[in-house]
């Protein structure tokens, strides 16, 4: 069998986003459980699998920088959520489990049988459930960076001061019906470039073209609206995180990435609770976005993770 006959590739799910490049990487699409999911390959064939989800409002291209440092080591797969970057758009299951489901089924498509897992933001949502369904033992380890997760690591109540509130105000804007879809339309640009701005450390992290590539991919056709559905759908989220860990904790290790100027101060004592044999590290010089703002302090974390076998450093 080809590798085309393997993998057939439809017509591009989203027309007008363009389809960016990294070397030495092969866009897929597949069928993830009824959900067709775009994901980008590339690296080892013969390494060990690591698997890169992106958040809001990026998607599998917030990862493009620390993908080839990771493929000079290992087989690399960043995969686009539904309603994120190229992927399907459905019109509903956005709850982390259900979309924990697809992503799996995605990679058990791309044959990888045995996997890291790397998430950030609303990727590390879905990761966070991923791992808390993986019986099977096909995840070896799990690294979470700068995420509100919920049940988890989000916390309870929005704060009012104003020092802390702007780092999550847009939990409950999103949960709000029909208002966001009413103010946003039309400018998602804008929406997207003051988080862009906003949440990294430096204003100019990035690039005009890159907002404009995170806007468009928010913009098409069911764009926003999936990107608020993780929102709405965040109470089912943690309460199926939490009938999960009545079953038992996470027993894989996992490394929490906190950055210098990030949403969540430590990642590792956040997830600690419900994962005992979690570490932590710290990435400098950094805000919200990790992978975009030190792609290289964060491929040197997550190598160093992999090679010692998730134990703490």
């Amino acid at each position: 069998m080809t590798e085309d006959e393997q993998f057939p590739q439809p017509k591009n799910l989203v027309p007008d986003l363009p389809l960016h490049e990294v070397a030495g990487f092969t866009h897929r699409w597949v069928d993830a459980d009824g959900v067709v999911l775009h994901a980008v390959e590339g690296g080892r064939p013969d390494g060990p699998a690591v698997v890169l989800l992106a958040g809001f409002p990026q998607s599998w291209w917030a990862w493009r920088e620390v993908m080839p440092q990771l493929a000079e080591r290992y087989r690399v797969v960043a995969i686009d959520l539904p309603g994120q970057g190229h992927s399907e758009r459905p019109p509903a299951g956005y709850d982390t489990h259900t979309v924990a489901s697809h992503v799996q089924a995605a990679v058990n498509a791309l044959g990888v049988r045995t996997y890291w897992l790397a998430a950030h933001d609303i990727g590390a949502w879905v990761a966070f459930s991923l791992a808390l369904m993986d019986r099977g033992g096909s995840l070896h380890g799990l690294a979470l960076l700068d995420a509100g997760i919920p049940g988890i690591t989000l916390p309870d109540a929005v704060p009012t001061d104003p020092a802390r509130a702007w780092k999550t105000w847009h939990f409950a804007f999103h949960l709000v019906p029909e208002l966001p879809e009413t103010l946003l339309a039309g400018r998602e640009r804008e929406y997207v470039e003051w988080f862009l701005t906003a949440k990294a450390l430096a204003p100019d992290a990035f690039k005009p073209a890159e907002v404009e590539h995170y806007a468009a991919a928010v913009a098409a056709e069911g764009g926003l609206r999936a990107s608020l559905a993780y929102y709405r759908e965040a109470a089912e989220s943690a309460a199926r995180n939490h009938e999960a860990l009545e079953r038992g904790r996470l027993t894989i290790p996992v490394l929490g990435v906190s950055s210098s100027h990030g949403s969540i101060p430590d990642m590792a004592a956040s997830v600690r609770p419900w994962a005992p044999n979690t570490a932590g590290v710290v990435i400098p010089q950094a805000g919200h976005f990790i992978p975009d703002e030190q792609p290289e302090a964060t491929a040197a974390a997550l190598i160093a993770f992999v090679e010692r076998g998730g134990a703490a450093g």
